[in-house]
């Protein structure tokens, strides 16, 4: 299993905000630097995030609704999951316009990371 490291998420905003436009900057460095040891975690032997989809939610998730960048969180959210998934052997698939829908919907109607990781299998191919 391949996790994404602080770099690579740092990395991924900036690339984000080059190509799609918003302010570099980080607001919360901590939220970045728990998001590489969160999608590992384990209780008792057990992990907290078993399958790589409920792993890619966390990426997701933590970076939405902790806002660790002063721009461009949604996207480096998505981006950082999709990322994940491709290192992993998958690619996210949806028609143009459906990640942002799912990003903003994840706020709005306050998902949960179960609800995040099922949307992410359903959308996920085999690479």
């Amino acid at each position: 299993m391949q996790y994404l490291t602080k770099e690579q998420i740092l990395l991924i905003h900036s690339m984000v905000i080059d190509e799609t436009g918003g302010s570099h900057g980080v607001r919360d460095l901590g939220a970045i630097l728990s998001l590489e040891a969160l999608p590992q975690q384990s209780f008792s032997g057990k992990e907290l995030y078993p399958t790589l989809f409920q792993k890619a939610a966390v990426y997701a998730y933590g970076i939405i609704f902790n806002h660790p960048f002063v721009d461009g969180n949604k996207r480096c959210a998505m981006t950082s999951a999709a990322v994940f998934l491709e290192n992993n052997g998958y690619k996210v698939v949806a028609d143009e316009g459906i990640i942002e829908e799912f990003a903003l919907r994840i706020i709005q109607d306050k998902l949960d990371r179960d609800a995040v990781a099922t949307w992410y299998k359903q959308h996920a191919k085999k690479i």
